[in-house]
Parts: C-alpha cells; sequence; structure tokens
C-alpha cells in the first residue's frame, strides 16, 4: 500500500481539476499569497489554540508553535508557487507534512475543519482585497490537494501498521474493510 507521491499528486490534480490555469493564477499571486501567509497562520493558529485538545498538542513542547508557524507560513506560500510546477518536490513535501501530522497526533477531526478555516480565510482575503474569483477557485483548489496528502497518510500509517502487527495480505485487509462497512 506504498504511496507514491508523484502519482498521487497526479490523481490529485485531475480529480480536483486543478488547471494550469490554476497555477498560472498561484504563481502571478505568490507574492501576495507571501505577504498574507503570517496573517493566515494567525488566523489558523487561533482557531486551533481554541480546541482543548489541539492546544495541547501544540504546545506539548518548548517552541513548538513557534516552528510550527514558521512552517505554516512557507506551506502556504509554496501553494502559491508550486515549489517545481506542483511536480515531484511538491508531492514529496507534501506527503512529508501529512506523515508528520500522523506522527505528532494531529487527527483527520483536526485537519478537515483546520483547512476550511484556511479555504474560508484565503477566500475572505481575496475578495476584501478585490483579487480575481480564480484565485481564491485555485487557492481551494490546492488547499484540498494538500488536505487529501494528509488524510492519505492516515490511511498509508494506519494499513501498514495493520498489515505488518497482523500479517494479513493487504487482498484480506481491503475484503475486512469493505464487510465492516456493509455491516454499519
Amino acid at each position: 500500500m506504498a504511496l507514491n507521491p508523484t502519482e498521487f499528486m497526479d490523481c490529485m490534480t485531475r480529480r480536483m481539476v486543478f488547471s494550469d490555469a490554476d497555477k498560472a493564477s498561484l504563481n502571478t499571486n505568490a507574492d501576495w499569497g507571501l505577504s498574507i501567509a503570517s496573517d493566515m497562520a494567525d488566523v489558523f493558529y487561533g482557531y486551533m489554540g481554541k480546541d482543548e485538545e489541539m492546544s495541547a498538542i501544540l504546545n506539548e513542547s518548548e517552541g513548538r508553535i513557534h516552528r510550527l508557524r514558521e512552517t505554516f507560513v512557507q506551506w502556504f506560500y509554496e501553494m502559491f508557487t508550486g515549489m517545481d510546477s506542483w511536480g515531484e518536490a511538491y508531492a514529496d513535501r507534501r506527503w512529508r507534512i501529512g506523515l508528520i501530522h500522523v506522527r505528532i497526533g494531529i487527527g483527520p477531526q483536526h485537519v478537515v475543519p483546520a483547512m476550511a478555516i484556511v479555504v474560508r480565510e484565503a477566500g475572505l482575503r481575496v475578495t476584501q482585497e478585490g483579487k480575481s474569483e480564480e484565485l481564491r477557485d485555485a487557492l481551494a483548489r490546492v488547499c484540498m490537494i494538500d488536505l487529501a496528502f494528509i488524510e492519505q497518510a492516515y490511511l498509508e500509517v494506519t494499513s501498514a501498521a495493520v498489515l505488518k502487527e497482523t500479517g494479513w495480505s493487504e487482498r484480506l485487509f481491503r475484503r475486512m474493510i469493505t464487510t465492516g462497512a456493509a455491516a454499519m
């Protein structure tokens, strides 16, 4: 079940209909994206800090929240630049970000609403600052691609752990999941 980040990126690009026009819109507005990234981090971590469970994770070690804020600013800016036109380097970085979320215990129940905050707040800034609707839509699509990487990391890590611990085949595991879902 090992994920190939580049193949996953290609798949998500097709599924999200993340077009060359979207990429151009983001690239054209990269400086603007960087200029609002710190404000976006403030909104994001302000929201996350209100949740007791997330606050504990964010403040678990000295300086973690500061490092996370710096990472957020870089992540936000990279959505505009695409690093390498949303290719292998971008995909690899998004995959590593997903794995880090799993490792430090930030669950899907936190990631999905947090990404919704990013999409909402970035969309508000686009409107307030007279940017195009195309930019808002492109940013929402790339956010969903990034969210898909994080969500897929949970699935991949969980599946790999179950297969390793039980010795089950991937086929058996998938059949059990399908059977279990049908019974619910």
